[in-house]
């Protein structure tokens, strides 16, 4: 789902908050329009991760399943 120029984040084995925190803490580095990957094998990823992007206004694009982890990606929006 990511480019290249994507930041990723392997968070798996790491559980609520972890992921999240992860993920603020590189859309706070990222540029506008970067998007951000985060790797996550907590379950509740797939559902805080969508939610937060809308709050905080960023631009979810989606969950890729791979098995035992996702692949969870948002482009920074401002």
């Amino acid at each position: 789902m990511a480019d290249d120029s994507a930041i990723r984040i392997d968070a798996r084995g790491s559980f609520c908050p972890g992921p999240m925190m992860e993920l603020i803490r590189a859309i706070k580095g990222a540029s506008v329009g970067q998007v951000v990957v985060v790797l996550s094998n907590d379950s509740g990823s797939k559902r805080d991760i969508p939610l937060w992007s809308q709050k905080a206004g960023h631009e979810f694009l989606g969950v890729e399943e791979h098995g035992d982890y996702d692949e969870i990606s948002v482009r920074k929006s401002h």
